[in-house]
């Protein structure tokens, strides 16, 4: 999968990571992490639309370009299409919404994600991942969706969708067997024309109870196609637990 482009959010006045995009990582800020998994993928050109000139200054050398976006967005698709309008880049374009604070991310996933959103025809795609486990499916952290037969999404929710009435009555330890349940991976395709219409769409009555962003869309009766990530996606960092967690990680890997 060729022709498409990576943008990047990435805001540094973070509620729980404040700071987070240049937070040090082996030596190297997080978000220049995220911007080598983009470059790596094979990505036309990769983006990062920051809110502060420390950003810019961390990215210089490693071959990206950095849109300065205003710092009173309320969401990352806000600051996207902020970015793709000083990008400049046409309504047919292909970009992919790699979410900041993900410095293990799959090259696989990120081209899987440009894929499913020209094979589908959809204006806007996404990934998920098999539920591992009980725990991971009652986890209202954890988004959950289900599929139609062609591979749109029909619904995201932070509840255990669907629901398995007969074996949940008997106990809720343990997943029934079947493999029936999805959990979202946060990362997004769309045709840049949509990424505006999107932006400029009011917040849905579901996403204000979810507070999932991306049912605003669905409630507007337009399609999302989700494909299956061809390999998992590793925690991202959200909190300094995670950042912990995360030079964890590439310690052992070095």
């Amino acid at each position: 999968m060729t022709g498409f482009v990576v943008a990047i959010p990435a805001r540094f006045a973070a509620s729980r990571l404040p700071g987070k995009p240049l937070r040090m990582l082996a030596g190297e800020p997080l978000v220049a992490h995220v911007a080598r998994r983009a470059l790596a993928a094979g990505a036309a050109d990769v983006w990062v639309a920051a809110d502060d000139e420390r950003i810019a200054r961390a990215l210089e050398g490693l071959g990206v370009h950095v849109a300065m976006t205003s710092p009173d967005h309320a969401s990352g698709t806000d600051r996207l299409a902020e970015c793709a309008r000083i990008a400049g880049w046409a309504d047919d374009r292909i970009v992919v919404n790699l979410q900041g604070d993900e410095p293990f991310a799959p090259v696989s996933g990120i081209r899987a994600v440009a894929a499913a959103l020209e094979e589908s025809g959809a204006p806007m795609a996404t990934l998920a991942v098999q539920v591992d486990d009980a725990a991971q499916l009652f986890d209202p952290n954890a988004v959950k969706l289900v599929r139609a037969a062609n591979g749109d999404a029909l619904y995201f929710s932070r509840a255990p969708i669907p629901w398995a009435r007969d074996a949940f009555a008997r106990g809720r330890d343990a997943l029934p067997p079947g493999g029936h349940w999805l959990r979202h991976i946060g990362i997004y395709a769309y045709r840049v024309g949509f990424l505006q219409r999107f932006a400029a769409m009011p917040p849905g009555r579901l996403e204000g109870i979810e507070s999932l962003e991306q049912l605003r869309v669905l409630e507007a009766g337009h399609r999302i196609a989700v494909a299956l990530a061809p390999e998992p996606f590793p925690p991202g960092v959200d909190t300094p637990e995670d950042l912990a967690r995360a030079k964890a990680r590439l310690a052992r890997a070095g």
